[in-house]
C-alpha cells in the first residue's frame, strides 16, 4: 500500500505516532540484537526447545529396559533362612530343646529362550526410541526454519510497501505544488489522501504481523519474552537440486518409518516372548544347615527343584495383547507409508506449480511493472498523466511485489514441508544460498 505525507486529521497524527513508535522500536532492537542466522536458530532449538527435551529424556527408560533385559538372569535370585525351635520328651524323659538352623539360595531359570526375547524386544524399542529423537529433532528444526522464513518474507512485504511510502509521498509533494497553483483539483488531494490511509493500516498490521512472528519464533527457541529476535537471510526460490524419484527413495528411509520397523520388530520379539512363556520357569534352590539335638548334630545339603504346572493357566492374556500390538504396529506402518509417499507427491507437485508462479512474476511481469513505474513517475512530472494514472500504475506495481513476495514465502514453506515429509537431508549452504 502507498504511505502519502498529506494533510489529515488529529487521528491521522495519532495513527502516525503509533506507527513512527512501533517503527523505532523494531530499529532499536535491530541495532541492538544480533541477527540470527538459521543455523544459530537450529543450534538454539536443539538445545533449548521443550519438545526435543522431553524426547531425550525417553531415552532413559528405553536404554534402563535394555539393561534390565540384558542381566544374567531376569528373575532375581531368593536368599531364604530357616530357624525351627523343637523340643522332644522321648519315653518320659526330661524335655529337650533344640534348634535347627538352615540358610539356602533359590534361582528361577527360564528354559525356553525368553531371556533372548526379552533382550532383542528392548533393542528394538531402544532403536525406534533413538529414531524417533531423530525424527523429533527434523520436526522442530522444519518448524524453526518455517517460522524463521516467514519472519524473513514479513520483513520483505514491509520493505516492499516502505518503498511505496517513498513513491507516494513524491507524488504527494508534487499533488501540494500543483494545487498551489491551481493545477490540480481537491479530488486528487483526496484520492491521494485515502491512498496514503490504506498504505498506513496496510504497513501497521505488517508490523503487528511481523512482531508476531518474532515472537513465534522466540517461543519455539525458548527465549525470553523480552527477547524478540531479529533475524538475518534470505529466500530462496530456485529450482530444487532434488528429483521426485530421489524424495521418494529418501521417504522410504525416513526416521520415522525406521522407527516404526523397529517397533513392529520389538512387536515380533515381544510376541515370541509371550508364547515361551507357556513354558514354565524351573526354580533350582540349594540350602545348607543343621538338625537333630546338639550332642548328634547333623550337616545337611538340601538341593530343591520346583516346576509349576501349566494346567489352568497358560498366558492366553499375554499372548492376546502381544499379538494385538504387533498386528497394530503393522498396520501403523503401512499406513504411514502410504501417506508420507501420497504427501511427497502432492507437496512436489504445489511445489513444481509455485516455481513456475515465481518464474512468471520474475520474469514476466515484474520487469514489465517496474518500467511503467518508471515512465508514469516521468510522464507525471511532465504533466503527461494525472495522479489517478499514476497510483495504479504504482498499485500494480505493488500488487505484483505482494504476489511475488506471497508465492516465495508459499515455495519457501512448501519446500520445508515436502524435505520434512521426505525426510530429505539438503546441504545448509545449498540452501540458503
Amino acid at each position: 500500500m502507498f504511505i502519502g505525507n498529506f494533510a489529515g486529521g488529529g487521528a491521522w497524527l495519532r495513527a502516525l505516532g503509533i506507527m513512527a513508535g512501533i517503527s523505532l522500536a523494531i530499529g532499536a532492537a535491530r541495532a541492538a540484537a544480533t541477527p540470527l542466522t538459521l543455523e544459530d536458530a537450529w543450534r538454539l532449538a536443539e538445545a533449548a526447545n521443550s519438545t526435543l527435551r522431553a524426547a531425550q529424556a525417553g531415552l532413559s527408560a528405553a536404554e534402563g529396559q535394555l539393561r534390565d533385559a540384558s542381566g544374567l538372569f531376569y528373575n532375581n535370585p531368593t536368599l531364604s533362612t530357616d530357624q525351627t525351635s523343637r523340643r522332644t520328651n522321648p519315653n518320659g524323659q526330661p524335655e529337650n530343646r533344640f534348634h535347627e538352623q538352615a540358610i539356602g539360595i533359590f534361582q528361577t531359570f527360564e528354559i525356553a529362550g525368553q531371556a533372548g526375547f526379552r533382550r532383542s524386544a528392548a533393542e528394538q524399542d531402544l532403536a525406534a526410541t533413538r529414531m524417533m529423537l531423530e525424527e523429533t529433532r527434523r520436526q522442530v528444526r522444519a518448524e524453526v526454519e518455517q517460522r524463521f522464513a516467514r519472519v524473513l518474507v514479513l520483513e520483505r512485504r514491509i520493505d516492499a510497501e516502505r518503498d511505496a511510502v517513498a513513491a507516494v509521498e513524491e507524488a504527494a509533494s508534487a499533488v501540494r505544488r500543483r494545487m498551489a497553483a491551481g493545477e490540480d483539483s481537491r479530488l486528487d488531494s483526496n484520492l491521494a489522501t485515502v491512498e496514503a490511509e490504506r498504505g498506513r493500516n496496510q504497513l501497521a498490521a505488517l508490523t503487528e504481523q511481523l512482531l508476531q512472528a518474532r515472537e513465534e519464533l522466540a517461543a519455539i527457541l525458548q527465549l525470553p519474552a523480552d527477547n524478540v529476535p531479529v533475524v538475518a537471510g534470505e529466500l530462496n526460490a530456485g529450482a530444487p537440486t532434488y528429483t521426485l524419484d530421489a524424495l521418494l527413495v529418501s521417504a522410504a528411509k525416513r526416521s520415522q518409518l525406521q522407527a516404526l520397523e523397529h517397533r513392529e520388530e520389538a512387536a515380533h520379539r515381544r510376541l515370541d516372548l509371550e508364547n515361551a512363556s507357556v513354558v514354565p520357569d524351573v526354580t533350582l534352590g540349594l540350602s545348607v544347615g543343621q538338625d537333630a539335638p546338639y550332642d548328634s548334630r547333623e550337616q545337611f545339603t538340601r538341593l530343591t527343584l520346583s516346576v509349576p504346572l501349566p494346567l489352568f493357566r497358560r498366558n492366553a492374556a499375554g499372548i492376546g495383547k502381544a499379538a494385538t500390538e504387533l498386528s497394530q504396529a503393522q498396520i501403523e506402518r503401512e499406513s504411514t507409508i502410504r501417506n508420507i509417499n501420497a504427501q511427497v507427491r502432492t507437496l512436489w507437485q504445489r511445489l513444481d506449480s509455485l516455481r513456475e508462479r515465481v518464474k512468471r512474476l520474475t520474469e514476466s511481469v515484474y520487469p514489465a511493472l517496474d518500467e511503467n513505474r518508471r515512465l508514469s513517475t516521468t510522464a507525471y512530472r511532465a504533466g503527461e498523466i494525472g495522479l489517478l494514472q499514476l497510483l495504479l500504475v504504482n498499485r500494480q506495481l505493488l500488487d505484483a511485489r505482494r504476489d511475488y513476495l506471497d508465492a516465495v514465502g508459499e515455495f519457501v514453506q512448501t519446500r520445508i514441508a515436502l524435505e520434512q515429509a521426505a525426510g530429505w537431508h539438503a546441504d545448509l549452504t545449498e540452501k540458503n544460498k
